[in-house]
């Protein structure tokens, strides 16, 4: 009877990061996400519908076999056929099942709807790697496991808690986005199929060479929260995992602008003397040289005035 207590009480542990998973732990994490929040919901919901038949049933069963014990008396009954008892316990389940779907496909519904989103980020998966693109932005770089993780596991050493807390967890580049943003996603895969799962995000999706997904997420609280492939993709499918690093919309802005001012195209240097410089215009009224008298100059005055043209026959 304790156990739901302890459930509730992990959410509290101070020593993890936000939405992190903890030993031993007995429920779902509620998110960072209205998504996840959605799932979280819904889980509750289907749980205490569970608890509430589970207690009727077997208080039903405690009833019966104490009240009706053969010790007391009681005799075995002989009816096999009961219709109102049948209509009953059909109809009820059919009630119970209807109050539970309504709400979660309402909610599987929203989960999928991208409408009104503010920013798109495509997600590539490769062997074995994330690519991330900053549609519209300009903005775009992979994401690897991190080379401490990488370094560890090739030496064929066992990496304990203590010295390695985030081994096989931590990647080069995070993804960075920033809180109260509806981010659309739209993921695909390069090579052979994988899958971008977070959960504190609340959802995962498959990412198919030639097709692609959608998804869509609105982070609440800024935090690191991570995730890994979750498809068999190949040797090194565990190596490659996934970090989101959500700040705020002020230090998003401050992070873009740098990684567009990283990603810019350098100027071209000035060429250097590439062209030799013109020459300098003759000063006004100054005698240009004998050299340079044009072409139809008057004729000489002692040439004769009346000299004819000669014969050009």
């Amino acid at each position: 009877m304790a156990l739901p207590l302890v459930a509730f009480a992990q959410g509290a542990a101070a020593d993890v990061e936000p939405a992190e998973p903890v030993r031993w732990q007995l429920n779902m994490t509620p998110g960072v996400t209205h998504t996840a929040q959605m799932a979280y919901d819904a889980h509750m919901f289907a749980l205490w519908v569970c608890v509430a038949i589970g207690l009727l049933v077997f208080a039903a069963m405690a009833v019966a076999i104490v009240k009706f014990r053969k010790s007391k008396g009681a005799v075995a009954a002989t009816w096999s056929h009961n219709t109102t008892a049948e209509i009953i316990w059909t109809v009820v389940p059919v009630i119970i099942l209807v109050v539970m779907a309504w709400p979660a496909t309402a909610k599987l519904i929203s989960q999928y709807d991208t409408r009104n989103s503010e920013m798109t980020i495509k997600v590539t998966g490769y062997q074995w790697m994330w690519k991330y693109e900053y549609l519209g932005e300009g903005v775009e770089f992979t994401s690897r496991l991190d080379r401490e993780s990488d370094a560890l596991r090739q030496t064929g050493q066992v990496p304990t808690l203590a010295a390695n807390p985030r081994y096989l967890r931590d990647v080069d580049n995070p993804l960075v986005i920033p809180v109260d943003t509806k981010i659309r996603f739209v993921i695909t895969a390069d090579d052979v199929i994988h899958a971008w799962w977070v959960p504190a995000l609340g959802w995962k999706q498959d990412a198919i060479p030639g097709i692609i997904n959608e998804a869509w997420t609105d982070v609440k609280a800024p935090g690191i929260y991570r995730g890994q492939c979750a498809e068999l993709c190949g040797k090194d499918h565990g190596f490659m995992p996934i970090v989101v690093k959500a700040v705020s919309k002020q230090e998003f802005a401050t992070w873009l602008a740098a990684q567009k001012a990283k990603n810019a195209p350098v100027a071209a240097a000035p060429a250097a003397a590439a062209e030799a410089a013109p020459a300098e215009a003759a000063p006004a009224g100054e005698a240009a040289p004998a050299d340079s008298a044009p072409a139809d100059e008057a004729a000489p005055a002692d040439a004769p005035a009346d000299a004819a043209p000669a014969d050009a026959g």
